[in-house]
């Protein structure tokens, strides 16, 4: 049953809680919801059957989260903090995809976060950066093109996903979810406007990089540079194939993540 809260920028969040003991908010990247999700959904089921509260939301204008307007980042990262309130004030977020940007700036914005697991985060791998990419993006937003706002987000992925993404008869729904992605394109953008050791020095919490056994180019690269640039992070090659994880390992993941400390 799904349950919601008010955010502090006044949003209403959808979400699903599991468990009780330390809490794990999971934030998922471009597109994903509750709805659509199992893998998440599994995962978050399995870990708070280990002693874990886990969370997972609908992200803003997605589900059971309705919202107008502009999406900001200010406003994801609000949900993000009406998310760990649910699960007892302090939390490991779980960072998937872009997911993983709103999970670090949520960090450095000062969140009660005790952990950061961040499976494939897509950092440093925009043709002409991560700025360029958010320009574009936004500018057919803006406009209110969402299938041009979908192509653009989808740029620099191979070009079979866009192909089998317009063959599908979901397609007018999947661009028009593209309203919801203005937070992923700001953090992007915001992880590349410094240097990594400086954009990251405020980051003090055990971060856990993370890429699946089979991944895309730069991924394995990506998780190498966040390590080398925090100080308290680590990389691990997980069970999982292009962008998905597998939910039993990850589970166990995340709560020994949650529960070391």
């Amino acid at each position: 049953m799904t349950d919601f809260a008010v955010t502090g920028a006044g949003d209403r969040i959808g979400f699903d809680r599991c468990g009780e003991g330390p809490g794990i908010v999971f934030i998922a990247g471009a597109g994903p919801f509750r709805a659509t999700d199992a893998t998440t959904t599994a995962t978050a089921q399995l870990a708070a059957r280990s002693g874990t509260s886990t969370l997972v939301y609908d992200r803003l204008g997605r589900g059971d989260s309705p919202a107008q307007g502009d999406l900001t980042l200010e406003r994801e990262l609000a949900a993000v903090a009406a998310a760990i309130e649910q699960v007892g004030g302090s939390a490991v977020l779980v960072g998937h995809s872009s997911g993983c940007s709103i999970a670090l700036a949520a960090a450095d914005a000062g969140l009660r976060v005790t952990a950061l697991a961040l499976w494939e985060a897509p950092f440093w791998q925009f043709a002409g950066g991560a700025a360029r990419f958010e320009e574009d993006f936004l500018r057919h937003v803006d406009a209110g093109d969402l299938e041009a706002a979908q192509v653009e987000y989808m740029r620099d992925m191979p070009p079979e996903f866009l192909e089998q993404a317009r063959a599908m008869p979901e397609w007018p729904q999947i661009a028009a979810g593209s309203r919801t992605y203005r937070a992923d394109a700001r953090s992007l953008a915001w992880v590349e406007e410094l240097e990594p050791a400086e954009r990251f020095q405020g980051i003090a919490v055990p971060v856990l990089t993370m890429v699946g056994e089979q991944t895309f180019p730069g991924m394995t690269e990506t998780a190498a540079r966040l390590a080398a640039a925090i100080p308290s992070a680590a990389v691990r090659v997980m069970p999982g194939a292009w962008h998905d994880w597998e939910p039993g390992p990850m589970a166990e993941a995340l709560v020994e993540l949650a529960t070391s400390r």
